[in-house]
């Protein structure tokens, strides 16, 4: 199956941070995004989340992963937060309740093929437990 989206990852930058840092914590999920830096954020351009799946994998939350997806789906994507110290170390920690103060990656997935659905599914498979 043939998987066609468009992911979109926006990372804030404080004043007190160090623009590269910020960056590096994009790569670091989403190591295959064209990245560039505007005023106050960088700015990641991808199309797929391999890395980012294959971290779920690992860290064994692909259940709450499937949930945070679902939770701001429509019929073209789906969209997420992550929490940006988290992402510098490698790990997916979803930004739930109020940000953090830096700020943290907001994530925007735009499913063009086969469906929302389907791609949720390749990205965080449903487990035995499933949901």
């Amino acid at each position: 199956m043939i998987y066609r989206v468009d992911v979109r990852v926006v990372a804030p930058v404080a004043p007190t941070e160090v623009t590269e840092r910020v960056a590096d914590a994009v790569r670091e999920l989403f190591p295959s995004a064209t990245i560039r830096e505007e005023p106050g954020r960088v700015v990641g351009e991808t199309h797929d989340l391999d890395e980012l799946s294959r971290r779920l994998h690992e860290q064994e939350i692909l259940e709450a992963a499937r949930r945070e997806f679902r939770r701001q789906a429509d019929d073209d994507g789906f969209s997420f937060a992550l929490k940006k110290q988290a992402a510098r170390e490698g790990v997916v920690n979803f930004s739930v309740g109020s940000p953090d103060e830096l700020g943290d990656v907001a994530v925007s997935v735009v499913v063009n093929e086969p469906s929302v659905e389907a791609y949720v599914d390749l990205v965080a498979p449903e487990t035995v437990e499933g949901d």
